[in-house]
């Protein structure tokens, strides 16, 4: 299987300015996720997708492959991932370059490692599935099972949709959220079904280690503090 690791990292950010390049524990942040997109042994290449210069200088000193720029309309604040990719493979077929998959790397999830990618994209092959993401167990406080949406007309509804809770805690069924730092999907799920997930969607378990999404200025120090914590 020909797997393409995509590293997308725009120029701009709004809670931490310039976090894709900015210094996280003496290296760029970007740099993280390279390096395991680097040493993963199941990713045949490894593109970043950028519509930044100096992110794009940045990534080729990491070892990144920058064949293109990203149109800015696909470089915005709001813009989901799934264009993104879409444009990768696009853009690589069109020069003759194709894959049997994407694995999307987020920037913002840096404590993921090489394994970790190769697991997933080893997981894809033999499980069938149309994608397989990173998860971690959903504590049994926060189960759907327990939890409950409030209502156009005011009144709160279980997220299941069943008409009561689950009443024991050993009766609840596993429950898993996106960790969100790795994301292999097939290339025909994500040019002609129009997805990252499709209809087969697997989870790898990664609660073994930390998780944590950068977003604001409290994730940047907390990143921090894990990092040298690890290798202090």
């Amino acid at each position: 299987m020909r797997v393409l690791g995509l590293i997308p990292a725009r120029g701009g950010s709004r809670g931490v300015p310039r976090k894709n390049i900015r210094l996280l524990a003496g290296k760029p942040l970007l740099q993280y996720t390279a390096e395991a997109a680097l040493t993963a042994r199941r990713i045949c290449r490894v593109v970043l997708s950028t519509e930044d210069e100096e992110v794009a200088e940045v990534g080729r000193s990491c070892g990144l492959e920058v064949p293109f720029m990203r149109p800015s309309d696909l470089a915005g604040d709001t813009t989901p991932s799934l264009p993104v990719v879409q444009h990768a493979l696009r853009w690589l077929e069109a020069r003759g370059d194709r894959y049997d998959a994407a694995c999307l790397l987020q920037l913002t999830t840096p404590f993921r490692g090489a394994g970790e990618i190769d697991e997933c994209v080893a997981l894809l092959e033999e499980s069938g599935a149309d994608a397989v993401v990173t998860v971690r167990r959903v504590p049994d406080d926060f189960h759907p099972h327990w939890t409950y949406l409030r209502h156009a007309d005011g009144y709160l509804r279980l997220s299941t949709g069943e008409p009561t809770p689950v009443p024991r805690r050993q009766d609840l069924p596993p429950a898993f959220q996106r960790d969100g730092s790795v994301y292999v999907t097939r290339r025909d799920v994500v040019l002609d079904g129009n997805s990252l997930y499709g209809e087969r969607l697997v989870g790898y378990a990664v609660d073994d280690r930390p998780s944590l999404n950068i977003d604001t200025p409290d994730d940047w120090a907390r990143a921090e503090e894990l990092i040298l914590g690890s290798v202090g």
